[in-house]
């Protein structure tokens, strides 16, 4: 299961000088408001695509398609946009726990340059309003797994909270370090967090270096397992990197290393990872499902892989 934000994608394709004239940091994430989200579409070059999305739920998402039981935990306006979200959640064999505000549903501005790089602009609007003592054990029944995304590092009392309950029911927790920006400005927390709850770390390169203070690569997996029994480092083009009892694995890429758009990429690879991990896969055969579910979700616009993309995933786990 997944606890997260509760969000729509809106994904813009546009060069990196419109990415400059907004402000963005590229490759990052910057909170904003609503307007702002609505004051830079109205300046895109084309008409954007609108589809469900927040990192925990994508990566549930995944884990729904492949046949996997899974739930998503998180907070959702009331509007045409929370539809949207529930309607999704279902048709993917998600069940949706979605609490319920008056607030507009959260948004993520994606804007994708040339190179594939997604930059993002996010207003959290109903999804920041989860409150900890919302988040129960009840929530967490018979799961196996509980992946946060690190953007709720932001909330202190809330990820304590959806910690603590899912070490209770004895489910296994998953961290995705999200963003960069979100670990340089979140350590203090993080490494508490990291040394007594986390089970399973994953980051890229960017936040890997930004936890750890490596560039190095294996440096810095190694120094990510010191507190976890796993630890991942995705590398994009290049594969990832999975290490667990002194052990590293290097997982080969899959496909040929081009992307149309890699939002979502991180997610979907979680989808495989997990899903492998939760029905007992070796480590090395849970990295090549992580794969094929990242690069089936590059090959698209957006975080939904199409019904294809599934079957040649499905064909993989056959095999």
């Amino acid at each position: 299961m997944g606890v997260g934000s509760a969000l729509i994608d809106i994904l813009a394709h546009e060069d990196d000088d419109f990415l400059e004239k907004t402000g963005a940091v590229k490759g990052g994430m910057r909170y904003v408001d609503r307007e702002f989200i609505e004051h830079t579409l109205l300046r895109t070059s084309q008409k954007p695509t609108i589809v469900p999305g927040g990192s925990a739920c994508n990566t549930v998402v995944g884990v729904g398609k492949l046949g996997g039981a899974a739930r998503f935990v998180g907070k959702s306006g009331s509007g045409d946009m929370a539809r949207l979200l529930e309607t999704g959640l279902k048709k993917n064999n998600v069940d949706p726990a979605l609490f319920k505000s008056s607030s507009p549903t959260g948004r993520v501005l994606s804007i994708i340059t040339p190179d594939a790089q997604r930059s993002m602009f996010t207003f959290l609007g109903a999804s920041s309003e989860t409150q900890p003592d919302e988040i129960s054990e009840n929530c967490f029944l018979n799961a196996a797994i509980v992946h946060i995304e690190g953007y709720l590092l932001f909330n202190e009392d809330l990820i304590m909270a959806a910690l603590k309950a899912a070490k209770c029911v004895g489910a296994l927790i998953s961290l995705d370090l999200a963003s960069f920006t979100v670990v340089e400005e979140s350590k203090t927390i993080l490494y508490e967090i990291i040394n007594d709850f986390v089970d399973i770390l994953i980051a890229n390169e960017d936040e890997a270096r930004a936890f750890t203070g490596y560039s190095d690569e294996i440096k810095a997996l190694r120094s990510m397992s010191k507190n976890t029994h796993i630890a991942v480092l995705k590398v994009g083009e290049r594969g990832s990197f999975i290490h667990r009892n002194g052990n590293t694995i290097k997982v080969e890429p899959m496909g040929d290393g081009r992307a149309v758009d890699t939002t979502g990429a991180g997610d979907l690879w979680a989808s495989g990872f997990l899903f492998g991990l939760v029905n007992g896969y070796p480590l090395e055969q849970c990295g090549k499902l992580g794969s094929a579910c990242g690069y089936e979700v590059c090959r698209v616009i957006g975080a939904n892989i199409p019904e294809e993309g599934w079957q040649r995933i499905k064909k993989l786990l056959e095999e």
